[in-house]
């Protein structure tokens, strides 16, 4: 059976915050029929997976309201209507670490593609030097970790790393650091 795409007929805004907005699209399957699909917009985000020198990976360990939980995390956030993913992953690396470096990208992933059209960006940032830029932001609070690859398996395996954007950043940037480092 070949799949068809359905045609957007309309878009309704139902709310808006500073960092996504809730959307109706009303839709025509290829049968005819109408459709409405409920959705988060976001302009995306960026995860970053640090690399110092020795070969240990930077973390961050932050309390998530949602879950009351404390989540240890990649350093990451969302883009802004003004920015682009590249210039959030660098703004992201050094508010969030106090570093800056260069960085390559290493794959994307939709994190809840039913619910989201949100596309999350991966970078992994080598040659890491700390940065005359460092402003933290005053909604957050990081305690920043560093783990050997090998430790960040052992805690995935140990479900101690749960957050999901954080799974699928390590799941593609994980090889290029096993053949670069």
């Amino acid at each position: 059976m070949k799949l068809d795409r359905w045609k957007k007929l309309t878009t309704e805004l139902k709310f808006k915050n500073n960092w996504w907005s809730y959307k109706v699209d009303e839709y025509l399957y290829s049968n005819g029929k109408k459709g409405e699909y409920h959705y988060v917009h976001t302009n995306g985000s960026a995860f970053i997976v640090p690399v110092l020198p020795n070969g240990s990976i930077i973390m961050v360990k932050q309390y998530r309201y949602l879950n009351d939980r404390f989540s240890i995390e990649f350093p990451g956030g969302g883009v802004k209507h003004e920015d682009n993913h590249d210039n959030e992953a660098h703004k992201e690396l050094i508010e969030e670490t106090g570093y800056d470096g260069e960085l390559g990208y290493a794959g994307e992933f939709n994190p809840y593609n039913g619910v989201t059209n949100e596309i999350c960006k991966v970078y992994i940032a080598r040659n890491l030097r700390p940065s005359s830029e460092y402003k933290k932001d005053d909604s957050e609070e990081f305690e920043m970790l560093d783990f050997s690859p090998a430790e960040i398996e052992e805690m995935i395996d140990k479900n101690e790393i749960y957050d999901g954007m954080t799974l699928a950043a390590w799941a593609l940037a994980k090889k290029q650091l096993t053949i670069n480092n």
